[in-house]
């Protein structure tokens, strides 16, 4: 049996609401994106005529028509970190405060990913970009934006050409080290590779100025891993216990708290080694799995909605100035602190 079918109905455009409502289309356009310049009358008019043919304006036609959006596009690092979902809570909290939307992609720690994800925020126009880069790719990334595409990095300070929001992560491994030095250990061990990204070498940088100020009565080895991920921990976790108890470190900085939590659960499964009486660990970031962890792991908070939010602020900065060309825009770096977070993988239950 053979089915005839009449065309598809099209989707009602502007200009079928304008003859709807027997208005012109400039103001069936003027309802909505300027509604404050038309009569209240007709504006329920125009509205009356939207929602009886179920109109759905184009936004990305609206966009590229009026060169404006109200999306911001924002690309994270690995959403499995809770780091990266607390800077995109804070900046969609900022966002919505001016009446804006933030679109979120993850690129699981994948360049392909990163490079995609950018070059489709560019296609669609979107009003801005956040970008917390792969480590390495930040001026390459910003050579490739879209000329007048505004460009905010978090996580990062590296680039000049772009707004930027970081952490003083040579102050949190400071930190780290600091607390550990003070609860009497003295043989420390670094886990996390400095070639691998700046924060890390920054983080190595504060530990042994800690170290150092400790007059030489205590010690720092450096133990480089491929990740800061948690098998990389693990492999720290099981180099530590194939050591004798004379020389074995009785505490660890680890550079991320997924490093650090691979440690701990290689060390807690020892029957007799001891977290924190033998050895200390700290790690980095307020990871949620370092507080969920069953020995919570101390850790270097930094304040991920907080600099989400900053992000905002500079990227939306950045917009008023390309709307007024009475206003100038500097770029700017700001730079927020961590602060240490004692639990019970360094100071006990």
């Amino acid at each position: 049996m053979t089915v005839t079918t009449g065309k598809s109905r099209s989707a009602p455009r502007m200009i079928d609401v304008a003859a709807h409502a027997g208005v012109a289309l400039g103001t069936v356009s003027n309802v909505l994106n300027k509604p404050a310049q038309v009569a209240p009358t007709t504006r329920k008019r125009v509205e009356a005529s939207i929602a009886a043919l179920g109109f759905v304006p184009n936004r990305a036609a609206r966009s590229l028509a009026a060169g404006t959006s109200t999306t911001i596009g924002f690309v994270v690092t690995d959403l499995s970190n809770s780091f990266f979902v607390d800077m995109t809570r804070g900046a969609e909290r900022e966002a919505e405060a001016s009446g804006m939307a933030v679109l979120l992609a993850n690129t699981d720690m994948r360049e392909g990913k990163q490079r995609g994800h950018l070059a489709l925020f560019s296609e669609e126009r979107m009003a801005g970009i956040l970008l917390a880069p792969l480590p390495g790719t930040a001026e390459v990334e910003l050579g490739r934006r879209r000329p007048g595409q505004p460009l905010v990095m978090l996580n990062n300070d590296e680039v000049t050409g772009a707004c930027t929001v970081g952490v003083d992560d040579e102050l949190g491994g400071y930190l780290a080290t600091k607390h550990l030095l003070e609860l009497g250990r003295r043989r420390l061990v670094f886990a996390g590779d400095p070639a691998l990204a700046r924060p890390v070498r920054r983080r190595l940088a504060g530990a042994r100025r800690a170290v150092a100020e400790a007059s030489g009565s205590a010690s720092l080895e450096i133990m480089p891993t491929d990740e800061i991920q948690v098998d990389d921990g693990r492999r720290v976790g099981h180099d530590l216990l194939g050591r004798d108890e004379a020389v074995r470190p009785d505490g660890v900085v680890a550079a991320a708290d997924l490093l650090a939590l691979g440690i701990v659960q290689v060390l807690r499964g020892d029957s007799v080694l001891r977290i924190p009486q033998d050895i200390a660990v700290t790690g980095y970031d307020d990871n949620r799995s370092a507080c969920d962890s069953l020995v919570p792991i101390t850790t270097l908070a930094q304040p991920g909605a907080e600099m989400g939010a900053a992000a905002v602020r500079l990227l939306l900065d950045e917009l008023r100035a390309d709307s007024d060309p009475e206003v100038e825009h500097e770029h700017r770096h700001e730079v927020l602190r961590p602060h240490l977070v004692p639990r019970a993988s360094s100071v006990g239950s």
